[in-house]
């Protein structure tokens, strides 16, 4: 229970009816959740406006409504505030509504197209591993400290979020990692948070079925660096040429990472194998667990994110050492006559390259690639084409098959995709819709010495189609259809 005045201090109200000197019991943007002696905030999302909830949320007894367009006829007794944009307002009260938790912990965030999952949860893990009590805000799941509470979004909406961080700080975590999305970004879900630091991975081609175009897209990554606060960190990558895009504006300490320029922090490849990787970090040497080039520049943003939140760099490699690759990131599994198996969360033009090239620096030539592969409805259209190309062009073997395909037609997604192909890769293509049957076909196809990808979903446990989810998870799939030696 807060006073109405307490969670408005950050607030500007453009016109006001009625009392702030008012007990608020609990903040809400949906008026199906509204209870007597809530406030009541009408964001407009991409698919309704909840101004038109606001006689609903009326009759369930709100309190105070927070709107930009004040109703024709005010209901007496409620207090009205008129603010430029309801999201914004939604991040900033619900932070102060919880006591401002983002303040009270090291929060960093990470973004990028790839590598956000990977960075975000081994850092979790390093630093829970070195004594931190930390939390962690992922796609695949949230963690306040030890505790696992289910993830629905890359980032949640700003009143969930304030109250993980809020459940975060009751438990005394110190840090916490989150994934933030360009979605969020845009939406004003990150609006109201303290962030100790912000770190850039990549940026390559998804989400243009939301964004539009490309710049758009570039655009919406950057405005996180541009809000950050002086005495926060701004790490980039350096290998992308948009890092430096990113910190054009940004007033916060600015480093960068690379493989391959100079950087402040830097890495080198030193040996590759299906079991890990050699790195050099900083001119020392460290084993890692993870595997490829692009979890090379995991492990080296995991360093550098380690090294500026105050840890020692031996501290760190120890550690790095010790951590083992998260679910559905080439995930390797192998069978006793030597098939590897590796599962990943691969979704976009950019991710498909990376693991297909990991696997082919490491592959003798003498096996067959096997890829399955399928991309999901109701997004971006654009990259569809693209993946099976490159799925096409460097595999022996492509089956194109469903992903999630929500509420489009999984026949013309494939279709789509067979459209990216070049005539002289045609044949390489089977199209097989039932994902299950399409992981049964590459696993009856394999031989001993055979790699098998199966990319797309990586850590879900479950296909959506036409608006239901059932289970389904890659790695099971693999497993019922293969002997697996225990990892």
């Amino acid at each position: 229970m807060k006073k109405l005045r307490e969670i408005l201090q950050n607030i500007n109200v453009e016109w006001q009816s009625g009392d702030i000197d008012i007990d608020i019991s609990e903040i809400c943007f949906d008026s199906r959740k509204v209870r007597p002696g809530s406030i009541f905030i009408a964001t407009r999302g991409t698919q309704v406006d909840g101004h038109e909830f606001i006689p609903s949320a009326v009759s369930s007894g709100v309190v105070a409504i927070v709107c930009d367009k004040i109703p024709l006829i005010p209901e007496p007794g409620i207090t009205y505030l008129k603010v430029r944009d309801t999201t914004v307002a939604l991040g900033q009260m619900a932070s102060s509504f919880y006591g401002n938790p983002s303040a009270k912990l090291k929060l960093v965030g990470i973004t990028g197209t790839n590598g956000k999952t990977t960075t975000a949860t081994l850092l979790y893990s390093l630093f829970r591993r070195d004594g931190y009590k930390t939390g962690l805000l992922s796609t695949v799941i949230n963690y306040i400290d030890d505790l696992a509470v289910a993830s629905t979004h890359t980032t949640p909406d700003s009143l969930h979020l304030n109250h993980l961080l809020y459940e975060m700080v009751e438990a005394g975590c110190e840090f916490c990692f989150m994934e933030v999305s360009s979605h969020a970004i845009v939406q004003n879900r990150i609006e109201g948070l303290n962030f100790a630091g912000a770190v850039f991975t990549n940026i390559t081609h998804d989400h243009l079925d939301y964004h539009r175009t490309f710049d758009e897209y570039l655009k919406a990554k950057k405005l996180f660096f541009d809000t950050l606060p002086a005495g926060a960190f701004a790490l980039t990558n350096n290998d992308d040429r948009n890092g430096r895009i990113m910190v054009q504006n940004t007033i916060a300490k600015k480093y960068t990472y690379a493989l391959k320029s100079n950087a402040d922090f830097k890495c080198r490849i030193l040996e590759k194998h299906f079991e890990g990787m050699l790195l050099s970090v900083n001119d020392k040497e460290v084993w890692t667990r993870l595997i490829g080039g692009f979890n090379a520049y995991n492990a080296l943003a995991v360093f550098s994110t380690a090294k500026l939140s105050g840890l020692g760099e031996e501290e760190i490699l120890t550690l790095l050492s010790s951590l083992e690759p998260v679910d559905g990131r080439f995930q390797t599994m192998r069978t006793p006559g030597g098939i590897t198996i590796i599962v990943d969360y691969a979704h976009t033009p950019d991710a498909i390259k990376n693991v297909l090239l990991t696997i082919n620096e490491l592959r003798t030539g003498n096996e067959q690639l096997i890829t399955v592969i399928g991309a999901g409805g109701d997004r971006d259209k654009g990259k569809r084409p693209k993946m099976a190309r490159i799925a096409a062009e460097l595999s022996n073997i492509v089956i194109l098959t469903s992903d999630n395909p929500r509420n489009e037609n999984p026949e013309l997604i494939i279709s789509e995709m067979i459209q990216g192909v070049d005539l002289n890769h045609r044949n390489k293509i089977i199209s097989i819709v039932n994902r299950s049957e399409a992981i049964k076909a590459a696993c009856l196809m394999a031989h001993d010495s055979d790699i098998l990808l199966i990319a797309g979903k990586g850590h879900e446990t479950y296909q959506e189609v036409k608006g239901v989810k059932s289970h389904f998870d890659d790695r099971e799939e693999v497993r019922k259809n293969l002997e697996i030696i225990s990892q």
